[in-house]
């Protein structure tokens, strides 16, 4: 495979996005942009006041946006939001821009990981129920088939972010810059 134009992770919240994607950067090289930071920039307001403030429907327009602009230019690594991958047109975007890696985790993974995560209000609502776990599944059972679409999925319920960055940066023909310091999540 030729080398990568831009790397995108895609999945659900808490499948390792972030951490992996900081991962790629301190071994590739390549600059980390988070899709959602960029919209929080553009807008001047944090996601919640987006979609309090003007819905979801206008968040949406401006995740387009960014993802549209985050494919223009190459060498990137690009953490997508849990649902930007959902829509047909970023979904395209990605696809063409880039090499799309979903990162998948199991239901309970997903729980742990947001449970252990502090400032975590935002993103409860989207579980709220009696078992969050039922609700975490029933997302990721939707998300599958757009998931399912990406160029490669990784499951990262045992892996470190170092050990999935390396498989990615194997899987684009990249090799590492440094040798990354520890596995920290």
């Amino acid at each position: 495979m030729d080398q990568a134009r831009n790397i995108f992770l895609v999945g659900f919240m808490a499948s390792g996005k972030t951490s992996v994607g900081i991962a790629l950067t301190r071994l590739s090289g390549w600059p980390l942009v988070d899709a959602d930071d960029e919209i929080v920039r553009r807008s001047g307001k944090s996601i919640e006041m987006i979609f309090r403030d003007s819905g979801e429907d206008a968040f949406r327009e401006l995740e387009q946006l960014a993802i549209k602009d985050l494919c223009q230019k190459e060498g990137r690594i690009v953490a997508a939001g849990g649902g930007a991958f959902l829509d047909e047109e970023n979904r395209s975007r990605m696809l063409e821009y880039g090499e799309v890696f979903c990162l998948n985790a199991k239901a309970d993974t997903i729980h742990q990981r947001l449970s252990a995560q502090a400032g975590n209000d935002a993103v409860r609502p989207l579980l709220s129920g009696n078992d969050p776990v039922d609700r975490i599944q029933e997302l990721l059972t939707e998300r599958q088939e757009a998931y399912s679409q990406a160029h490669h999925t990784i499951q990262t319920d045992k892996l470190t972010p170092n050990e999935i960055a390396n498989v990615i940066l194997l899987t684009c023909g990249l090799e590492p810059r440094v040798t990354a310091l520890g596995d920290g999540e």
